[in-house]
C-alpha cells in the first residue's frame, strides 16, 4: 500500500543519523534535511516530530530537535535495519506536496518532473500512471501534463464535508436506494481488518478503504448524480488527506463507526443511517479542521 513521504523521511533520518554516527546534541534543521532529501519542509517537519514521540530527537527550547541519547545509539545498529526508501513512493509524495504548496506550475513536461526529483525514466512513468489513476493529473494532447483541481485550502475542504452532509444522507433516503449486500459485506469485512491492524496501515490504506465504503452505500442510492459528484469530490480532497497528520485512534474510531453504519443499512434502518451518517461525516470534518489548525 502507498506510503506517505513523511514515513520514508523517519527511516532516511534514522538511516542518516546512524551511518553519519551523529553525537547525542547535534541539531538537525528543517532547512538542512529538506535540501539533503530533496522535498518540501512540511513532511520534514512532520518526521522530526515523530521521531521526537520515539525519543530518537529531543525538542530544544528554541523549537528545533537535537539527536536524543536513543538516536545516538543508532550507530550501533545494522545498515539494513531500517527498509530503503521506495523512489516511486518518494517522487510520489514530493510532487504531492509541492503541488499543495504552490511550488509546481499547472502543466509540466516530464523532462522537468525527471530532472526535478532525480528519478529515472521508468519510475517516472510509474509515478504519473498512479497520479493518473488517481485523477489528478491528465496527460495533454501534445506534449508535458496539466495538474487537474484538488482542494488546497481549508475553506475549500470543510466546503467538501458540508456538501458530503447533504448528499450522503440524501441518498441513503431516495426512493431508489436498494442495499447491495455482498458489496457492503466486503466493505465490513475492510473496516474490521483496518481496525485488527490500525498501527501499521497507512493515511493511504484508510482513505482507500473509507472512500470504497462511502461510495458503495451512494450507488445503492441509484441517483447517478449523487454517485458521480461524491467521486469527484473524493477525487479532490485526495492529496488534502494524505497531507494531514494521520491520527490513528480517530481512524480506529471512524472504523468502528463504519461498522455500525454498515449494520444499520442491513437492517434497514435507512432513517437511522442518514442521521448517522450525518453526524458520522460532521464529526470527522471538526476533528480533521482541528488537526490542520493545530
Amino acid at each position: 500500500m502507498p506510503r506517505r513521504i513523511s514515513d520514508t523521511l523517519v527511516l532516511q533520518i534514522k538511516q542518516y543519523i546512524g551511518a553519519e554516527r551523529l553525537p547525542e546534541g547535534t541539531r538537525l534543521t528543517e532547512r538542512a534535511l529538506s535540501a539533503r532529501f530533496q522535498v518540501s519542509r512540511s513532511p520534514v517537519r512532520e518526521a522530526l516530530q515523530r521521531l521526537a514521540g520515539e525519543g530518537i530527537l529531543e525538542e530544544q527550547a528554541d523549537g528545533g530537535h537535537a539527536v536524543a541519547h536513543a538516536g545516538a545509539l543508532l550507530a550501533g545498529e545494522p545498515e539494513h535495519s531500517f527498509a530503503p526508501p521506495d523512489p516511486v513512493e518518494q517522487a510520489y509524495f514530493a510532487i504531492a506536496e509541492d503541488r499543495l504548496a504552490g511550488n509546481l506550475p499547472e502543466r509540466v513536461t516530464e523532462n522537468e518532473f525527471a530532472r526535478r526529483y532525480d528519478i529515472t525514466r521508468a519510475q517516472l512513468a510509474a509515478v504519473l500512471r498512479r497520479m493518473a489513476q488517481e485523477g489528478w493529473i491528465e496527460r495533454l494532447p501534445g506534449h508535458g501534463w496539466r495538474f487537474r483541481p484538488v482542494l488546497t485550502s481549508a475553506d475549500t475542504y470543510d466546503q467538501g464535508y458540508r456538501f458530503r452532509i447533504l448528499i450522503e444522507a440524501a441518498g441513503i433516503l431516495e426512493p431508489t436506494f436498494r442495499i447491495n449486500e455482498p458489496a457492503l459485506a466486503r466493505c465490513r469485512q475492510q473496516q474490521r481488518e483496518l481496525l485488527e491492524r490500525i498501527r501499521d496501515v497507512t493515511a493511504a490504506d484508510i482513505f482507500d478503504a473509507n472512500t470504497l465504503l462511502h461510495e458503495t452505500i451512494a450507488e445503492c442510492s441509484g441517483n447517478v448524480f449523487i454517485v458521480d459528484s461524491l467521486k469527484r469530490l473524493n477525487s479532490l480532497r485526495r492529496l488534502m488527506e494524505y497531507r494531514k497528520s494521520f491520527d490513528r485512534e480517530a481512524a480506529a474510531r471512524r472504523c468502528r463507526e463504519h461498522l455500525d453504519l454498515i449494520d444499520l443499512l442491513l437492517a434497514g434502518q435507512r432513517d437511522a443511517a442518514a442521521d448517522f451518517i450525518r453526524l458520522h461525516l460532521r464529526d470527522a470534518a471538526r476533528e480533521k479542521s482541528a488537526r490542520q489548525a493545530a
